[in-house]
């Protein structure tokens, strides 16, 4: 029983660990917050929130479609990792 609650809970730990775990590189190398924002608003996607979990910058917003998102992107190169549209 203990090994099944364990290996339940160490999935569920790597799967969200995964889900932020957008680059390697240190933020050194990142794009700043703002120069990166500003190529999205460019691209066309309207930001309501920015957060920055683990090594990924993440928006909730709107895609140029109008579109609700929320994507997971890789700071260093802009690189979406991970996206989800309504």
């Amino acid at each position: 029983m203990r090994a099944t609650v364990l290996a339940i809970f160490m999935a569920i730990s790597t799967q969200a660990y995964a889900k932020k775990n957008c680059t390697s590189e240190p933020k050194s190398k990142w794009m700043e917050e703002k120069a990166f924002q500003e190529m999205l608003v460019k691209q066309g996607y309207t930001i309501d929130k920015f957060k920055t979990p683990g090594t990924c910058y993440e928006i909730y917003g709107k895609n140029a479609k109008g579109q609700k998102v929320e994507i997971y992107f890789n700071p260093v190169n802009g690189d979406i990792v991970k996206s989800e549209i309504e």
